[in-house]
């Protein structure tokens, strides 16, 4: 155990001995072992855009296998996925790489008309059963579903930490009266931190903030008080910030797929902004494996240094 790890575990005090044990997994596996800094590959793409749109680009990834070999064999932290996904592999790489179990999951089969809700698709007694190291969960303040979102990851959270495992909420503000840039203003990212955090998240996953400001309020405090937001550097520091001033771990998306000179220069602003590292979906898996691969283990040499 490093010193770095045992100092992020003490954020965590009002924890149980499970639940930072599991914590201490997901920072000890992997490449990144010992540094306080993680790479976590998820694959709930399949589920909430279709496996057309989300394999079709490299065809090994149908197969579930595929995603598992890829996270033992780069080094990644965890592996995080649907029920389905991880049903289909959990036996076979029992031990190889910390899982955590997305519970609930949302499609593009329906339009909700701007107020986006995940349906609830699995529990933490099956988290429990496939040998989960946590359970991740999707919430989307801004919508007004944002209710029933945080009173079911209220209860779910409750229920994992009491069984000792690790909570990381996707928050991704969207809503009925979020413009399309607002989604990812750094006020609105910073506030979505802020949100997970007080919700309970030991991990929380947040996309890259733009410097767009969302409202007008922010506006004026971030000018009154001289807050930096004009590079991707300063706006993650602002989000790390707004996330218990740092002691909660903040990871950031890698989003829709991008080229690698692109991922790997976000990657850095994100790193040089104090992030605790990345959950990179289809910038990886999309990619052929030797690709794939290398760009998570470059990925990972940015976050080591």
């Amino acid at each position: 155990m490093t010193e770095r790890v045992k100092e992020i575990l003490s954020w965590y005090g009002s924890e149980n001995p499970g639940t930072l044990t599991n914590l201490a997994r997901i920072m000890n596996h992997g490449t990144l072992s010992g540094t306080g800094k993680m790479v976590i590959l998820p694959v709930d793409q399949g589920f909430e855009h279709g496996p057309v749109r989300t394999f079709s680009n490299n065809a090994e990834g149908f197969d579930p296998d595929y995603h598992f070999n890829l996270a033992i064999e780069s080094g990644c932290n965890a592996y995080a996925a649907p029920l389905g996904f991880l049903e289909a592999g959990a036996y076979k790489y029992a031990g190889e790489v910390p899982l955590i179990l997305k519970i609930n999951n949302s499609d593009v089969l329906y339009n909700s008309g701007g107020a986006p809700i995940s349906a609830l698709t699995s529990s933490v007694d099956d988290a429990l059963r496939l040998g989960c190291v946590g359970i991740g969960f999707t919430i989307y303040p801004g919508s007004s579903h944002r209710k029933q979102m945080y009173e079911e990851i209220a209860r779910a959270s409750k229920k994992a930490k009491a069984c000792g495992l690790a909570v990381v909420i996707w928050s991704y503000a969207r809503g009925e009266h979020l413009s399309t840039e607002g989604e990812t203003a750094v006020d609105v990212i910073s506030y979505a931190a802020q949100i997970a955090a007080q919700l309970g998240a030991h991990i929380i996953k947040v996309k890259p903030p733009t410097d767009h400001i969302e409202q007008k309020e922010n506006q004026t405090a971030i000018d009154k008080n001289s807050v930096a937001v004009r590079t991707l550097k300063d706006r993650t520091k602002l989000v790390v910030k707004s996330s218990f001033n740092g002691k909660r771990i903040v990871i950031f998306s890698g989003g829709a797929a991008k080229s690698t000179e692109a991922v790997l220069e976000e990657v850095q602003s994100l790193a040089d902004g104090g992030s605790f590292g990345s959950i990179m979906g289809r910038n990886a898996f999309q990619r052929p494996k030797p690709e794939a691969l290398k760009l998570l283990n470059d990925v990972m040499k940015i976050y080591k240094k």
